[in-house]
């Protein structure tokens, strides 16, 4: 907790987002934000063990929520698009998945350095997920050809806009610049969206003593969207309104499991 204790920079900008989401001020805002740090911290800690996590703890660490609603939406004989935020631990979720759901394909930002970025790629491969780099139009025909190849949920973090040309949309009553990606992707493809929303949640008895750990995550999937539900020539735009505010909605539920230590894309900032 040195950085939130501190004030270094990520610790900084999460405060900042945390506050244009919730209307906090003051010390109501720093303990949240403590909590926010908490759980990012968590978060890395939990993603460089997983290289020696067993399957059963892996599986006692996992809860969906929403599955059967959905089940219908991930086809047989294309990919299904899943837009994700930076929230709780993703890498948790998309293991669980490549084992009990369907096969993961998912972007990830190159970090630098370059090591640390293979890591990452390495340790998400092990669990069967296949991973891009994103490298902007190259990254996005690599995903045409896939999702239209082979059944496969292409999981892409959307909350935070990397392309340089997001689309502005409304969350928490403010205008928000979100990424294109899955409702041009699930257009192109004509697949649907399914919104997976993960967070934390305490652990207790038998299943804290399977997953030897205090914390597990939920993956809670939100209302599926067929691109055939939205036309005109705005209808991108309609489509990733439709996933931001349900985003919107579970971030402002449980901020304290939303990573956004970086620039967040606020119409009306500097």
């Amino acid at each position: 907790m040195y950085a939130w204790a501190t004030k270094a920079k990520p610790a900084r900008r999460l405060e900042v987002n945390l506050a244009r989401v919730t209307g906090m001020q003051g010390r109501q805002l720093r303990r949240l934000t403590r909590q926010g740090m908490a759980s990012v911290a968590r978060y890395y800690a939990e993603t460089f063990e997983m290289s020696r996590l067993s399957t059963t703890q892996l599986d006692a660490r996992v809860r969906m929520v929403g599955f059967d609603d959905i089940r219908e939406h991930l086809v047989d004989d294309r990919g299904t698009v899943a837009v994700l935020g930076h929230l709780g631990n993703w890498d948790l979720v998309g293991a669980y998945a490549c084992r009990h759901i369907i096969h993961v394909t998912a972007v990830a930002e190159v970090l630098k350095p370059q090591e640390v970025f293979d890591e990452f790629v390495a340790l998400r491969q092990q669990w069967g997920l296949s991973i891009l780099g994103h490298e902007g139009g190259a990254t996005f025909r690599e995903l045409l050809r896939v999702a239209k190849a082979k059944r496969t949920l292409v999981c892409l973090l959307a909350d935070r806009d990397l392309s340089g040309s997001g689309i502005t949309v409304q969350m928490w009553g403010q205008q928000v610049k979100v990424a294109p990606g899955p409702a041009a992707l699930a257009q192109a493809v004509k697949t649907d969206i399914v919104p997976v929303l993960i967070r934390y949640e305490r652990l207790t008895g038998k299943r804290r003593r399977t997953a030897r750990s205090r914390w597990g995550v939920v993956m809670h999937f939100g209302q599926a969207l067929r691109p055939e539900d939205f036309t005109g020539e705005d209808r991108l735009a309609q489509m990733t309104q439709a996933w931001a505010s349900q985003m919107a909605d579970f971030i402002a539920t449980y901020p304290q499991d939303w990573h956004m230590l970086q620039r967040f894309g606020w119409v009306d900032a500097a």
